[in-house]
């Protein structure tokens, strides 16, 4: 349900680029693409890989900082 929730608020920041040209709204729908349906792909990719549960875990925080780097990015320097 959060991926699917994402993925719409993603679209929509989106949208917004697509129509006003904005690096802001496109950094914020990468940013909000990988804090939830990035990190619900790679995790269901390593556990389908059989990673222990650590390695989920370490794969789940790494994508998560970046899309909070990105977010950051769409709101400060961008």
């Amino acid at each position: 349900m959060t991926a699917l929730v994402g993925l719409f608020v993603a679209t929509l920041a989106y949208r917004g680029y697509r129509r006003n040209g904005s690096v802001k709204m496109r950094a914020l729908a990468i940013g909000i693409s990988l804090l939830t349906v990035g990190v619900y792909v790679v995790v269901m990719l390593a556990d389908m890989v059989g990673a222990g549960n650590g390695i989920v875990l370490l794969v789940r925080g790494f994508v998560t900082v970046i899309g909070l780097c990105v977010v950051l990015y769409a709101i400060i320097v961008a």
